[in-house]
């Protein structure tokens, strides 16, 4: 299993690698490479610089120029950089063609996520899939990544299986996987059954980008006590809770965050976890309206529930923290009737492309909670009509 003893340490002195490539604009770099900054802090890590480059595409060998590493040698050297972070995924060559010439641990950032992951998962199921999507990111890479699984010096990228011994077979390495998803199977199988036992009524979900509030929200909405911080990835398990609204009663669940680049491996392990998303009646789309990309990570999660095919579902847009939209993009001098104004655009904008179901709350100063409350309860109301109007009258 997953080694936790290395999990707490003196955080590590990182520096991140992107690309600016024909896809890729420098604007979006720079996000995405703040993204991998707070990941590497979720991870325990401090970020010190970083290095960016202009490539049509990766180098095939590298990922970036020898000339770019050269310069990034020369900092780690200066600096005593311990771990270089890569902002796309990298072949088990490259990892090994880029320690050779850094002579520094590499990982890149589904490595990066995975122990993540493994840091955090605390069921066993999640322990499960945490390590059939680590040994599945190192199949293909075995060939290239000796030097990269001897490495026992602990530290991000290392909470992974073969930290005390190398499994240099491949047919080892598909046993492994066999056997873990066999075991998640019968796991499944448990849930399923739990699932089917809950009964008749409507299943709400919450998702959503990561860290963008659903735990919060969760705990204003069933008044219960999930597990919430400002890190990504904060809930790996799904919680469900039933939930109580004048006399009608549903089930609101809460999911692992969505991120842009998720491993594909990580969704396929995490296909169970996920299964609460498939099997709700109604989803809560959580989206941070404060942060400069909501708007692409509102189409990452869309994009990730088509291919959950959970898109066509009843989605209802929450627009959380608003209390930091406003801290954003009002000056202090602004006219109340000005912010107003600006703010009245904004709903006005997303209640046409949801056409009518979004609501803007701040779950932290608990604003709107009411109405958001309201809009649930009707929807689930409506869905409790339509289903079981035989039974439905025991709800009013």
């Amino acid at each position: 299993m997953i080694d936790k003893k290395n999990s707490i340490q003196k955080a590590e002195r990182a520096v991140l690698v992107g690309l600016v490539h024909k896809t890729q604009t420098e604007e979006q770099a720079r996000e995405y490479l703040d993204e991998l900054a707070f990941l590497a802090e979720t991870a325990g890590a401090v970020a010190l610089k970083r290095f960016t480059q202009k490539l049509l595409h990766p180098d095939s060998k590298t990922f970036v120029g020898k000339g770019k590493l050269e310069e990034i040698k020369t900092y780690i050297t200066l600096k005593d950089i311990q771990v270089v972070i890569f902002d796309d995924e990298l072949s088990g060559s490259q990892i090994s063609n880029i320690e050779k010439i850094l002579d520094t641990k590499t990982i890149d950032r589904s490595d990066l996520i995975l122990d993540i992951f493994a840091s955090r998962a605390k069921t066993a199921q999640a322990k499960l899939q945490v390590e059939l999507a680590q040994y599945q990111y190192i199949l293909p890479r075995l060939r290239g990544m000796w030097k990269h699984l001897e490495r026992l010096g602990g530290g991000i990228g290392t909470r992974g299986p073969g930290e005390t011994e190398i499994e240099t077979d491949r047919r080892i390495v598909k046993d492994k996987i066999s056997l873990l998803r066999r075991r998640l199977q019968e796991i499944d199988k448990q849930a399923f059954t739990q699932r089917k036992d809950r009964g008749e009524f409507i299943r709400v979900a919450l998702v959503g980008y990561t860290n963008v509030g659903k735990s919060t929200l969760m705990n204003l909405l069933s008044k219960s006590d999930v597990f919430a911080e400002n890190k990504l990835f904060a809930t790996l398990d799904t919680t469900t809770r039933k939930v109580v609204f004048e006399n009608t009663p549903f089930l609101l669940s809460d999911t692992v965050g969505f991120i842009r680049k998720l491993p594909h491996h990580l969704v396929e392990s995490f296909k169970s976890t996920l299964d609460e998303v498939r099997e709700a009646d109604i989803l809560l789309h959580v989206v941070d309206v404060s942060h400069s990309g909501y708007e692409e990570q509102l189409g990452v999660v869309n994009k990730t529930l088509q291919e959950l095919s959970a898109f066509d579902k009843p989605i209802l847009v929450i627009f959380n923290k608003i209390d930091r939209y406003e801290a954003n993009t009002f000056d202090p001098w602004l006219e109340e009737g000005v912010k107003q104004e600006i703010m009245g655009e904004l709903k006005e904008r997303w209640d046409r492309e949801t056409h009518g179901n979004c609501v803007f709350v701040s779950a932290t100063e608990r604003r709107n909670i009411d109405e958001l409350r309201r809009t649930i309860l009707d929807k689930v109301k409506e869905l409790y009509k339509i289903r079981y109007p035989y039974k439905s009258e025991h709800f009013y």
